[in-house]
């Protein structure tokens, strides 16, 4: 199974949660918060990261699921 990245976005009208590489949002939500707590059993699943970006459109925070490997190679 490939992973499954997911970023949590600003929109005009709220907060979206959207997978890599998709045309569409996975979901819509008022707070990014609600963004978050949707987000978070996505990547889970998908055994991917969820990436945060703030209202200035800057990653601020992210988090990783599934096989990262300590310590890592190279």
């Amino acid at each position: 199974m490939s992973k499954k990245n997911y970023t949590v976005a600003r929109r005009s009208d709220g907060w979206e949660v959207v997978r890599d590489g998709a045309s569409r949002a996975s979901s819509l939500h008022q707070t990014q918060a609600a963004a978050i707590a949707a987000g978070k059993p996505l990547a889970q699943v998908g055994k991917g990261e969820l990436r945060i970006q703030g209202q200035d459109g800057r990653y601020r925070k992210s988090w990783s699921y599934g096989n990262d490997p300590y310590p890592p190679k190279g």
